[in-house]
Formats: structure tokens, sequence, C-alpha cells
């Protein structure tokens, strides 16, 4: 927890793609998240679903400290809390939680809380959230963002859920500050295809370049 909150944000920003890591075993969550920094996606979001999640947090901020590495289906808070004493840099939850919000701004770590309607967004924002995760985004589209932002114009949107490489610049252009893509960037991991987990890491980072320098 040496990198202060400003300092995490930018790297969430700067990282424009969050890989959304699931597995079974503490070892695979480690290789997936490796494949894609390998592939250049710099920003991992390691879900408290993976057994021993805080270990492998801890493992990858050591490891990795080009990455930024956060904690993903947060649901309480003492699992908030072990994955900042890991080191996580930022937590992710399916929704909001307003123990997980105070909890984080006490510690000064980026809370992005899941989020489907304007009341959870505005609870949210009032909570101190820096950026909202729009979940499930396959659900909303990306014309919620656009709709969201008309009377929340200071909102920051992380669409999770349902983003691929086809849609990526469709989230992007409805005002987007970064993406979490899961099973679209890291599925081929399920079988033990990491270098495709690469492959696809180098294509979204690609196409997120080209969307930036339009």
């Amino acid at each position: 927890m040496t990198m202060n909150r400003v300092q995490n944000l930018q790297k969430i920003v700067d990282a424009g793609i969050i890989a959304v890591v699931r597995a079974d075993t503490p070892q695979k969550a480690e290789t997936l998240s490796k494949a894609a920094i390998k592939g250049g996606v710099m920003g991992i979001e390691l879900t408290f679903t993976v057994p021993h999640a805080d270990q492998v947090i801890a493992k990858l901020t050591e490891e990795l400290p080009d990455g930024v590495i956060g904690a993903g289906t947060v649901l309480d808070v003492t699992s908030a809390r072990l994955a900042m004493m890991a080191g996580a840099g930022y937590i992710v939850s399916p929704t909001f939680d307003a123990d997980i919000a105070k909890l984080c701004n006490l510690y000064q770590v980026p809370y992005l809380p899941g989020c489907s309607s304007m009341t959870e967004m505005q609870r949210a924002l009032e909570g101190g959230s820096d950026i909202v995760k729009l979940f499930p985004a396959s659900v909303a589209g990306p014309s919620m963002i656009k709709a969201v932002k008309a009377p929340f114009p200071q909102i920051n949107i992380m669409p999770t859920g349902g983003v691929s490489l086809e849609n990526l610049d469709q989230w992007f252009a409805a005002g987007a500050v970064c993406v979490g893509a899961g099973g679209n960037l890291v599925g081929p991991g399920e079988t033990g295809d990491y270098d495709q987990v690469t492959e696809n890491a180098k294509k979204y980072i690609q196409k997120l370049n080209e969307i930036r320098h339009q």
C-alpha cells in the first residue's frame, strides 16, 4: 500500500483494460494474470472467488511492480482488508457496499463498486467512489454510459461483463474511462491455453492504442 489513491487511479485509467481473472486454483490465477500482463494488459482484477486470492495478489504485486493489481468480487469488509494488506491497488465489488466504501476511503484505496442503476451510481458517488463499475455491461450496453453522463457528467465508468474486442471502441466512444474484460480476454486460460490469453491481450492493447490515438 505504498502507492497512494491518486497514483493508483491514474494507473487504472492508463492501463485502459483490466483483465478479470477467475480460476479454481491460486497457481492457475497467477499464470493467467502473468499471461495477460505478458501481452501488455497491465491491469489485473484478481477475484476473491480464487482460493487464497490474497496470497496471489501479494505475489503478483511483488513480482509485477509495473502492473496495477486489484481485488475483485469483494463482498465484505474482511475480504477488502485482507486484499489491502496483501497490497491490492484497488477494490472491486459486484454491488455497492457502504462499509467497504468507508474502509477504502480510510486507507485511501480506490473502490470500484458494481452498479446497474442510477440510484446505485448516486450512492457510489456519495460514498466516494472515483470509478464506478457498470455491471453487467452486456445488459446495459454502451448507450447506458451516455444516458448516465447526462445527469452525472462527473462520473467515471468502467463497463465490465460483455466487453469484447469487437465492441471495445463503442464503450470508449460512449465515454468509458477504462473497461473490465473477463471471458472474452482470459477465457482460453480455463483450458490451459495461456499463450492464447497473451495473444488476446496483445489484440486488446493494439485496439486500445488505435482508439486512443484516433
